[in-house]
């Protein structure tokens, strides 16, 4: 299966260097060695192998190779200022493709500087806008619910075999990519956090109530959610706010990057698909336009809330609610679409028997409207 970025990445590896991160397991690795078809002297190196490191170090793959793919570069000791080096001192004919663990992207933001050096992707779950075409819009979203967008336990179409994907997958995480992040006793609070957070899925999150549950510091508990939003565990959604700031004070939601991890039912695990699916979307959009677009969710003093929202140039242009069967206008829906007319207003219903236009919000099938967005 050829993942929705290849042609774009294939295109941008003769500009500059490409940086590909994602959640553990997501297909990079596989995905970057899918983009070696289209070299003619390609070399795959992993910083994980014994043999591969010596080559890595030493720079002494051959001199002809047209694509170095370096996958858990990042692990290595002044990886920037190797990297650096490397980019400036190649053959005008020969690419860099970098990618690994989630932990890439935090290790990139501080040391030397690759400004202006590289072009960063992000690699996603599985969509219902990538599965087109292999299946009807309806089939890919129950599918991605029910197993999660992870290649792998998706592919499998087992909920047995997704299971026991998910049951290594996360002890894996635990034991090796937080400990680089945290420490050992720490683990148990973490597991806990992770437990908690699966149950609370789409729901405003308070870090003094998540403190007091766990018996530690609010400020704890919000280093332990930036380490696992880092690993690309979950990921943050925080309400509108014209002023930024402020809107970064107020209460995140929280997401599971695999809705197959969610604890809740089906309309729950609905909605997390629905923001890993407009995550996707933002995300492409940012990594290969450059469009200045950003997901939110909308919520007053007096607690009309809507499910998501999204925004261009810091204007809203959409206001999104999410549900499995109801075909009736959201209330909350109705009334931010009559104070801000301009603003698309979108009901998703995955099992709406008929699309209609109410009011002036459009309510339609959450499948074939994921179908159409761009990644």
């Amino acid at each position: 299966m050829e993942r929705y970025l290849h042609d774009l990445i294939i295109k941008d590896l003769r500009k500059k260097m490409i940086f590909i991160t994602g959640p553990r397991q997501v297909g990079k690795t596989y995905f970057s060695k899918s983009l070696q078809g289209g070299f003619s002297n390609p070399v795959y190196l992993n910083h994980d192998d014994i043999s591969d490191i010596k080559i890595i170090r030493k720079r002494s793959w051959p001199l002809n190779s047209d694509l170095v793919i370096l996958d858990e570069i990042h692990k290595m000791k002044g990886w920037k200022s190797f990297l650096k080096g490397t980019f400036d001192t190649r053959g005008t004919s020969q690419s860099l493709l970098v990618t690994g663990s989630a932990r890439l992207e935090t290790f990139r933001q501080s040391g030397d500087s690759l400004a202006g050096r590289y072009f960063p992707y992000h690699l996603n779950p599985l969509s219902v806008r990538e599965l087109s075409g292999t299946m009807p819009p309806y089939e890919a979203l129950s599918a991605l619910n029910r197993l999660g967008g992870f290649p792998e336990p998706f592919l499998s179409a087992s909920d047995d075999e997704a299971g026991r994907w998910r049951r290594q997958y996360y002890t894996d995480i635990v034991r090796e990519d937080i400990l680089d992040f945290s420490r050992i006793s720490e683990i148990r609070v973490m597991r806990l956090l992770l437990e908690m957070l699966r149950k609370r899925v789409g729901s405003p999150l308070s870090y003094a109530s998540l403190a007091n549950d766990l018996q530690v510091a609010p400020n704890t508990v919000r280093n332990y959610m930036e380490i696992l939003e880092s690993l690309h565990i979950i990921f943050a959604i925080r309400p509108f706010h014209k002023n930024v700031a402020r809107s970064l004070l107020k209460e995140p939601k929280m997401y599971f990057y695999d809705t197959g991890y969610v604890d809740g039912d089906e309309e729950v695990r609905l909605e997390n698909t629905v923001a890993v699916s407009l995550l996707k979307h933002v995300q492409y959009l940012q990594d290969t336009k450059g469009t200045d677009i950003s997901l939110h969710y909308i919520r007053t003093k007096d607690g009309k809330e809507i499910d998501f929202s999204l925004a261009e140039k810091g204007a809203l242009t959409h206001f999104l609610e999410v549900k499995l069967s109801d075909d009736g206008v959201s209330r909350n829906l109705k009334y931010f679409k009559d104070h801000y007319k301009e603003v698309q207003a979108v009901q998703l219903v995955h099992n709406a028997r008929n699309e209609q236009e109410l009011g002036g919000v459009s309510i339609v099938r959450a499948g074939e409207w994921l179908a159409q967005l761009s990644a």
